[in-house]
């Protein structure tokens, strides 16, 4: 596959990045040497007719294209056709013998083609070697119509079970759609359609009505309604006006907007949902792991077995050497684990799909897996639980007037984007005194020069620190403020929990999550409050970063997944630590996307309760699949065994059980 670079006119090898194998169903990363990214579909024929995709871990790969349907179709029928006729028309015996070798050529011979390619390769005990080996066997065996009947209806359950897989398929490959194929940006004065690819930061586009915004950017004219649904699952539109970020993928339902680009489309929020979820399959869970070791060792014991079954009894106790073989080649179709192997990741597939849908993102299918297991949910508090929305309440001076303590603590956070400095900001007004040599202490506040003075406003923790102090320790979110190392007063800052959060924490509790703990870097009589009114078991107050890690850590048990939910971005290291990350309100967070195992697309906490139902689903029907196929399996060996079972109806069972598990496997990414 070659790469046709705009940037660079060269063609140059498409190879996958470092570290990363190529994913079959929607394409590769490459660098081009441009230092653009690209995506190709990768299309992968083998002689079957098929794309590679599902590998059932015995040789063969699932999925047609339609080209290949419609063929394999075509030839269906004209085997069939010649089946009836060796069957059903008076004709001497040769003729009927060469409509019977017609029609297993015609119906078969993809697989006689890939079982001779896998065979010099080295792969002998694949899917294409056991129905050859079957089909043959009842050839020579003088089972001229049993063994074009095996052909037949394996290459029937083939073209259903490509069908059902191409339906599951559908709710990953959708989210393809949301990443424009074009963008209009200025260029000279003049509006000029181009490729997302060759916009740059800083450059104005725009979106009419109707249009997918193509890049991630701010408003600067115009305004309108945006949907994001194919972001967040939300379907209610979000109003937008100059000077709100908007981001890709969502479709501009009402007005024209003008935008400047903030991302180029490689670091775009669609792209890096895109490469979430064409990853995901790449992340395998337990359970599919185990699947594809059990294939690896089951298929070679099988094949042994069945050979033994030919050659012992006929051997050692004189039995008839035609039946032994006939129930030897029943045995080699009977023991093919598609029905395992294909079902199994499908259905993490299908779940992952299901949940993208619902604006929940999970990076492959042991996030998913390790969700399902879930017993213990930690909670942030600032953002997650509560709105973020902080307003000063109350302020108590001691050394000057109320006015003059709120104007210095505001100059001091002046520099700081939080939240809380943002509703000092707010409630100080303009003319804030002049500020210099501001500095940070992560987890405790910040020390700045206001006015030649050296302020410190924080928590209690920064005041021990700086030996001073304090006279207010109760109430609500104390910030205290010391000016030249003398104690000032304090301002209270009140934060609302959210609307949804204890309807939340209670589905939590009905679906059997056992503890519901807070950790904040609150002071004490604040995390009280919210823990309360969220209805939570536990809380932790006044934490630095460090100390959550510590809480998450002794909070972790052996084979008991813990959840921890955050903003997504002060929380990466405890998002990292815990058994599933969760982010929250994570739209555009670079740190969300990285540090965290789910990303839930809006700030809706009852999406939590909903991803874990719907893990804890995807996971019951892989173990029904797992449980179904053994069982239906070890049945059918038994009346193969007994001579009770013919040929054909072993490949009928073979091909029904796996469609069956198919099919539930789709269950996964429906609404419950």
């Amino acid at each position: 596959m070659a790469c046709h670079c705009k940037h660079c006119h060269d063609e140059q090898k498409q190879e996958p990045m470092h570290g990363q194998e190529k994913h079959p169903a929607h394409g590769c990363h490459s660098e081009c040497g441009c230092g653009h990214e690209h995506h190709h579909t990768s299309s992968c024929s083998c002689s079957h007719g098929h794309e590679h995709d599902f590998s059932c871990g015995c040789g063969h790969d699932h999925g047609h294209s339609e080209g290949g349907q419609k063929q394999l179709f075509l030839r269906m029928a004209l085997g069939v056709l010649f089946l009836l006729a060796g069957l059903l028309l008076p004709l001497p015996e040769g003729v009927k013998i060469l409509l019977f070798l017609a029609s297993l050529f015609v119906s078969g011979y993809s697989v006689f083609f890939s079982a001779a390619k896998n065979l010099l390769k080295g792969h002998v005990l694949d899917e294409m070697f056991l129905m050859s080996a079957a089909a043959i066997g009842a050839f020579l065996l003088g089972e001229y119509a049993e063994g074009v009947a095996v052909m037949i209806l394996y290459q029937l359950g083939e073209m259903l079970q490509d069908r059902a897989v191409e339906k599951s398929r559908a709710s990953i490959s959708a989210l393809m759609d949301i990443r424009p194929e074009s963008a209009v940006a200025e260029r000279g004065g003049q509006w000029e359609k181009v490729s997302p690819d060759e916009v740059c930061i800083g450059e104005k586009i725009l979106v009419r009505p109707g249009e997918r915004v193509p890049l991630d950017g701010t408003v600067l004219e115009g305004e309108s309604l945006l949907d994001c649904s194919a972001l967040t699952g939300e379907s209610m539109p979000r109003p937008v006006q100059a000077g709100e970020k908007i981001f890709s993928g969502s479709v501009n339902l009402r007005g024209t907007l003008q935008i400047r680009v903030e991302n180029d489309s490689h670091d775009s929020l669609v792209n890096r949902i895109l490469e979430m979820a064409e990853h995901a399959a790449q992340n395998k869970a337990r359970l599919d792991r185990f699947i594809t070791r059990f294939a690896r060792i089951y298929t070679p014991v099988v094949v042994i077995a069945a050979v033994l079954l030919a050659l012992i009894p006929p051997l050692f106790f004189g039995a008839s050497f035609r039946l032994w073989a006939e129930t030897a080649f029943t045995f080699l179709v009977v023991s093919c684990p598609c029905a395992l192997v294909i079902s199994v990741p499908l259905t993490f597939f299908a779940g992952i799909g299901g949940a993208s849908r619902r604006g929940i993102l999970l990076k492959g299918a042991h996030a998913l897996e390790m969700l399902a297991r879930a017993e213990t949910a930690v909670f942030d508090k600032t953002g997650t639980l509560t709105q973020g929305k902080f307003s000063v309440t109350q302020v108590h001076a001691l050394s000057c007037d109320e006015r003059e303590l709120l104007q210095y603590a505001a100059a001091a956070e002046s520099m700081s984007n939080h939240p809380i400095a943002l509703s000092l900001r707010e409630a100080a007004g303009d003319h804030l005194p002049s500020v210099s040599e501001a500095e940070e202490i992560p987890g405790l506040g910040l020390c700045a020069r206001v006015n030649g003075k050296r302020v410190c406003i924080g928590n209690e923790k920064l005041m021990e620190r700086e030996k001073i102090a304090v006279s207010f320790k109760d109430g609500e979110s104390l910030l205290h403020v010391a000016m030249d190392g003398e104690y000032a007063g304090a301002i209270c800052i009140a934060d609302q929990l959210k609307k949804e959060a204890k309807e939340a924490v209670e589905q939590l509790k009905k679906l059997g999550i056992a503890k519901t703990v807070m950790l904040t870097g609150d002071e004490e009589a604040a995390a009280r409050k919210i823990s309360f009114d969220a209805g939570m078991d536990a809380y932790y107050a006044r934490l630095l970063p460090g100390d959550k890690v510590e809480k998450v850590e002794g909070l972790l048990q052996p084979g008991k997944a813990l959840l921890f939910i955050g903003d997504g971005v002060n929380d990466a290291p405890v998002l990292a630590r815990a058994d599933v990350g969760i982010a929250m309100g994570a739209l555009g967070s670079d740190a969300a996307m990285e540090a965290a195992d789910v990303v839930l697309m809006d700030d809706d906490l009852k999406k939590l309760p909903l991803a874990i139902a719907l893990a804890r689903r995807t996971v019951k029907i892989v173990r029904q699949n797992i449980i179904f196929s053994l069982a239906v399996k070890a049945l059918v060996m038994g009346f193969a065994l007994l001579h009770l079972l013919p040929m054909w109806m072993a490949v009928f069972a073979d091909v029904g059980v796996c469609l069956l598990a198919v099919l539930n496997a789709m269950r996964a990414g429906k609404k419950a």
